[in-house]
């Protein structure tokens, strides 16, 4: 019976390598390319979701490249090494990924961006990651809630050109 466990377990094995999420593990010429979040108004994005249940993600890399020139210069990342959870061109407009879609909100002041109720503020802080990103609070407040949502990460943006 010992000899049978032993030959039986390399077969209940070999379905172990059948890794269906996204990864760098999949071969590219057999699943599909990744399809951006859709971009929608602040108001379609919160509507008909309980405050509680919004959640702010990470971008994807195709959702950056859809967002294309609006995806802007700098971003706010949860960890130095992590895709952007808000990307933002300072003072004209940012976007944010809130449960599985993208909101561009237009400047609503200094380090502010609101509409339809939704507002995201930015405020620096203090502190240096390891990697020398500068600390931000990513502060989220929706249309209702009696508390906000508060995010502390790094803000990451693009080197200015040189004239």
């Amino acid at each position: 019976m010992r000899y049978l466990a032993i030959l039986v377990a390399p077969l209940a094995l070999a379905g172990c390598n059948q890794n269906t999420s996204a990864g760098a593990d999949r071969e590219a010429q057999v699943d599909p390319a990744p399809t951006p979040a859709p971009q929608v108004s602040a108001a379609q994005a919160l509507s008909g979701i309980a405050t509680e249940a919004v959640a702010v993600e990470t971008m994807t890399d195709a959702d950056i490249a859809a967002l294309g020139q609006r995806a802007g210069k700098c971003r706010i990342v949860l960890t130095e090494v992590a895709k952007p959870s808000l990307s933002f061109e300072p003072g004209i407009r940012a976007t944010i990924k809130l449960n599985g879609k993208l909101v561009t909100l237009p400047s609503s002041g200094a380090s502010s961006y609101a509409d339809g109720g939704l507002e995201v503020r930015l405020r620096p802080v203090d502190e240096e990651g390891d990697a020398g990103l500068p600390a931000e609070e990513m502060i989220v407040l929706l249309p209702g809630a009696k508390d906000e949502l508060g995010y502390r990460g790094y803000r990451q943006c693009l080197p200015r050109k040189a004239s």
